[in-house]
């Protein structure tokens, strides 16, 4: 009898000191196994569309954008001209990178070592506080431009970009000296928000996706009894539903890729034509000063259409694919990209994977993330494109995700805590969640849901409610896609 009450004790001060480990839920972290459930695929070498081939030159594409994903950027005198004068990354696979090229943030952070790797050279660039060795790699943006005495203005939207270095004191910048952007007053302020980059693997699906197919979805859950009432973000030229980035602000593959390349490596090109200055340098100072102006010293805009492309040994797809631009091969790279295969075993189980998968639409997970779209328009691209299901788990819809996730900045017709349903597919090798990249525990990525305001706080209830092996089988599904 004592035996049984000590055990019992015992165990009771277990739980207490370790409830997630031995009678709790906990996120199984990043699934094993094949890159993005694809076999043949590796972190530098990510799988096309089953329809892309050789047969056609679409596989030749792929490729050549591929590579220039993978090009490091310099500002003149190289292969790859035209980084800065203010800037991010030097790469675009440096920060899309997990869990293969196209992905998101890697567990090692490239931001971190910009210095140490001669990317500024030399400069007197520091890395910010908030970009460590083993978080997220992040782009900073101000949510209000700044009273005179450092204090935000709150009558005064921001929002915008505020690159984290410069070229300044690299050998090939010249004179140009810039300073970096007032982070630490920022943070002080807590005038500062971050973004992690949302990984591109079939997004060529979802760019495909017609309006009509996105409209009769939202129609379809618009009586869910959870208090969702998913809205679309639309493009500010032709009216039709954007749909890439944490607010969906971008309309087009090709366009994601053209601010990509002039917001987060300073790079000009036929789509963002001019040098981008920061955002208070653009509407209450004078710009960029002349000596960090065409900085290539070959004019505008740096990334250009290729008129005379020759093949080369090291270079065989040159005549066919490398007279696009390379925001075009982005694109057309990104297209091309193979969406992730979830596993129906890993991590619990097929059993468990299934009891999750009933238990995400039960609670009402579903509402918003719609597990499977269909179907795709017809594609002028690639067969693969065209007639497809989508099973992206999103609607593609923003919603109001309350004060917890509230970043006050606001894109298009997305306010200031409003965001696009976040694509699911792949999130079981992902590692940091969430639009700034706050936590690496699924758990804890679901409990942010839940604030005042939030369309999902219902949501989130409804899975506290759960048992703890129905949170275990619901988060091994999650882990599974």
């Amino acid at each position: 009898m004592k035996s049984t009450k000590l055990s019992c004790a015992l165990a009771f001060l277990v739980a207490l000191l370790f409830p997630g480990i031995a009678f709790g839920q906990t996120d199984p972290g990043v699934r094993p196994g094949a890159i993005n459930g694809q076999a043949g695929a590796t972190p530098m070498n990510p799988l096309p569309l089953q329809s892309v081939n050789s047969t056609d030159g679409s596989m030749q594409f792929f490729q050549n954008g591929l590579t220039r994903f993978q090009e490091v950027e310099v500002v003149k005198g190289g292969a790859n001209n035209g980084l800065g004068p203010r800037f991010n990354f030097n790469q675009c696979s440096g920060c899309h990178a997990q869990p293969a090229i196209g992905g998101t943030g890697p567990a090692n952070n490239p931001q971190s070592q910009v210095i140490a790797n001669g990317i500024v050279n030399g400069s007197t660039n520091t890395i910010p506080s908030f970009i460590t060795a083993n978080g997220p790699t992040r782009e900073a943006r101000f949510p209000f431009f700044f009273n005179s005495n450092g204090s935000p203005n709150t009558n005064a939207p921001n929002g915008g970009v505020e690159d984290l270095f410069t070229v300044s004191g690299r050998p090939d910048a010249g004179s140009c000296s810039l300073p970096q952007p007032s982070f630490a007053v920022a943070q002080e302020t807590n005038n500062i928000i971050f973004r992690i980059p949302t990984p591109v693997f079939g997004a060529g699906l979802i760019e495909n996706l017609d309006d009509s197919t996105l409209i009769a979805n939202r129609v379809a859950n618009a009586n869910n009894n959870l208090g969702i009432s998913g809205a679309f973000n639309h493009n500010g030229n032709d009216g039709t539903i954007s749909r890439f980035g944490w607010k969906a602000q971008n309309k087009s593959l090709l366009l994601f890729a053209g601010e990509a390349y002039n917001v987060e490596m300073g790079i000009s090109n036929e789509i963002f034509t001019q040098d981008r200055p920061l955002p208070g340098e653009d509407q209450f100072g004078s710009g960029l000063p002349a000596n960090c102006l065409n900085l290539t010293g070959t004019g505008y805009p740096e990334d250009t259409t290729n008129y005379a492309p020759t093949a080369t040994s090291s270079d065989p797809y040159a005549v066919n694919a490398s007279i696009p631009s390379d925001v075009v091969a982005f694109a057309m790279f990104m297209r091309l990209l193979s969406p992730p295969v979830p596993s129906t075993t890993t991590p619990g189980g097929s059993a468990s994977i299934a009891r999750g998968q009933a238990l995400f639409s039960a609670i009402g997970c579903a509402s918003c993330h719609t597990p499977t779209l269909k179907s795709t328009q017809p594609s002028n691209f690639t067969s693969s494109l065209g007639n497809a299901p989508v099973s992206a788990f999103s609607d593609i819809e923003i919603h109001h995700m309350g004060a917890e996730l509230a970043d006050n900045v606001s894109q298009g017709g997305a306010g200031g805590d409003q965001f696009r349903t976040a694509p699911l597919w792949g999130l079981g090798q992902r590692i940091f969640f969430l639009h700034d990249g706050r936590t690496t525990n699924l758990l804890r990525a679901i409990e942010a849901h839940q604030s005042n305001g939030s369309e999902a706080t219902q949501v989130e209830e409804n899975f506290d409610a759960l048992s703890n092996s129905q949170k275990q089988d619901l988060l091994n599904f999650l882990r599974s896609l």
